[in-house]
């Protein structure tokens, strides 16, 4: 096998790994946070994207695109929460699923009157252009950097989450809700700033990945799928999980299609399977969490 083949393949697998990671971080948050199981954020990640993709063809600038998409999204989450999640928490998890399931289409069907059925092409910024050396393997800039927007993403969220207090209130609710709010902290305002930080990783990560595949608005579907593995290998409402859990599925993605492509989902869902009959709570899941 041919070395920088494999080194690059190791690559792509770590950017859209930690891709994922970022994708299922708030996925993961949320759930583990709120309860619910939020089948409408591949969709969030669509809205990201596109708008991000507006704010590019306005402005000419990567960075305002970026924080349009996650700005967007991060208003999105927050009237979703207030307006029609919050109404659901106490509901049976068939009537999250049919709820956040149904404004996924609705979300979907949205971007598609706005901008049409039609790929849309997302160019990469002037800065991204080229290719990177990295000994003998030679690779694309911008999928390099990616990888570094990712993994930097990743570490602020860790910051958030693990060194202030809000971070302290959403692993405590995690453990415990009921025990949060008897102590006198505002659950229901904790549980919306989550759900808003979780749509806006959706959306940043939407226009991360933009200049990398085309555009189109069902794009999200597969995201959610791979992002809900991420979680089940990972471990439910862990955040080291969903970054050990998005790596182990990107490199498997990517290594398997050195060989075979179509093999690529084939492995991908085989070690899902054998987590859940191995270690059913995921890699770094605790066990008993629902």
């Amino acid at each position: 096998m041919n070395l920088s083949l494999l080194l690059s393949q190791v690559f792509n697998g770590l950017a859209s790994g930690l891709l994922l990671a970022l994708i299922a971080t708030g996925l993961t948050v949320i759930y583990g946070t709120l309860g619910v199981i939020n089948f409408a954020h591949g969709a969030l990640f669509v809205v990201g994207a596109y708008a991000g993709f507006s704010v590019y063809g306005q402005t000419g600038s990567f960075a305002l695109a970026v924080a349009g998409g996650a700005l967007v999204t991060l208003l999105l989450g927050l009237v979703i929460e207030r307006g029609l999640i919050q109404r659901f928490y106490r509901r049976p998890p068939e009537d999250q699923l049919l709820v956040t399931f149904g404004l996924g289409i609705v979300l979907v069907e949205a971007v598609r009157t706005l901008y049409g059925g039609i790929a849309q092409r997302f160019d990469e910024p002037s800065w991204g252009h080229g290719v990177a050396h990295i000994g003998s393997l030679i690779y694309p800039m911008y999928r390099l950097q990616s990888l570094g927007f990712a993994a930097a993403t990743l570490f602020v969220l860790y910051l958030v989450l693990y060194r202030t207090r809000l971070g302290l209130i959403v692993r405590a609710g995690i453990e415990d809700a009921g025990m949060v709010s008897m102590l006198g902290i505002n659950v229901q305002r904790a549980f919306l700033l989550v759900f808003g930080i979780g749509a806006a990783a959706a959306g940043y990560s939407g226009v991360i990945n933009a200049p990398i595949v085309s555009l189109t608005p069902d794009m999200g579907s597969r995201v959610l799928v791979d992002s809900f593995v991420v979680i089940v290998i990972g471990g439910v409402g862990s955040f080291p999980g969903a970054i050990v859990g998005g790596v182990i599925a990107g490199e498997i993605l990517s290594l398997t299609s050195i060989v075979d492509p179509a093999y690529s989902d084939v492995m991908l869902f085989a070690v899902m399977a054998l987590v859940l009959i191995f270690r059913p709570q995921g890699l770094m899941g605790q066990e008993g969490r629902e």
